[in-house]
């Protein structure tokens, strides 16, 4: 693939388990896998009856739940959460983790890699602040302490709150915003049904915010179309086929254009991005340019230092 960015298959990235005190899971660091910059996606297998994380408050998250089932713990609450159910914790909220059940859980937790540089765990006392963590009291390594805080107590299931929804609960359409509807605000999580030989969306790329695809069903094409300046460094167009499981990072600033082209039966696709009022869309097909932070778009002439002046000797 040119440009930044890349392109991944989930089944390729080694699982790295934990099984300390109440902790039970496999996590595949996919974003990092994909080479992501500012967003990641890990995918984290919770084993039956145990934990993923310790209790945390961060920046804002979003968890997709691909399989089986479990519970969200959220503030010393918790409520069932199953397949196809969107999480959405906003920055600075509730405290949360999972905890697999009877068959355990399976879920793509989306967010930024650095956050706000602020996360604390309330159970464990300590808070991570910019490269360190500090803590209150004596002790190890923050999910050590965690550890030792022992297991979080777990009630009965309460009626699911609003920052939890299910895809097959929202109105089906072609594009379904799952994050707005679990009452996101800094970033987004779209499932995009593509159809066979369609795009979702123009090629385009963004100035300010990156984003991550996940292939869920079906397979296509990711098309890679170079700006005017990017084929002046020698990038030229590429087709890249991609299937179910595939997981692609895209970049702010590559001057690298995607889109997704469905294949013969289609796919499905999660789409997730940091929504940047500072952004600015550029569609090398039509040579168009959309200003988010104030909902304008123009069509633009190539860009030429040298349009009028005399050339560099």
């Amino acid at each position: 693939m040119n440009g930044e960015g890349g392109l991944v298959h989930w089944d390729d990235v080694e699982a790295q388990r934990d099984d300390e005190g109440h902790f039970g899971f496999a996590v595949r660091r996919l974003g990092r896998a994909a080479g992501c910059v500012e967003v990641t996606v890990n995918r984290a297998e919770i084993s039956p009856g145990r934990w993923s994380t310790p209790a945390h408050v961060e920046d804002e998250e979003i968890f997709f739940v691909l399989g089986g089932s479990g519970l969200s713990w959220q503030d010393g609450k918790v409520y069932e959460v199953r397949d196809g159910d969107c999480i959405v914790h906003r920055a600075r909220r509730e405290a949360h983790t999972l905890r697999g059940g009877d068959d355990g859980l399976d879920v793509l937790a989306f967010g930024r890699t650095g956050g706000d540089g602020h996360a604390t765990l309330p159970r464990a006392g300590v808070t991570w602040l910019g490269s360190s963590w500090v803590a209150s009291g004596q002790g190890g390594h923050p999910w050590d302490q965690e550890a030792e805080a022992g297991e979080p107590e777990v009630g009965e299931p309460a009626e699911r709150p609003r920052n939890i929804v299910n895809v097959a609960e929202l109105e089906q359409e072609r594009w379904i915003d799952l994050a707005d509807a679990a009452g996101s605000v800094k970033s987004g999580l779209n499932i995009v049904t593509v159809g066979a030989g369609k795009l979702p969306a123009p090629a385009h790329c963004h100035s300010a915010e990156e984003e991550i695809f996940v292939v869920l069903e079906g397979d296509g094409t990711l098309e890679l179309v170079p700006s005017p300046r990017a084929r002046d460094r020698g990038h030229e167009e590429e087709h890249v086929p991609i299937r179910a499981g595939h997981v692609v990072a895209r970049p702010a600033g590559t001057q690298i254009s995607h889109a997704f082209r469905g294949g013969e039966k289609g796919m499905k696709v999660l789409m997730y991005g940091w929504r940047s009022t500072n952004d600015i869309t550029y569609y090398p097909r039509s040579n168009k340019i959309g200003f988010r932070g104030v909902g304008l778009m123009t069509r633009l002439e190539p860009l030429d230092y040298w349009d009028g002046e005399e050339p560099p000797g």
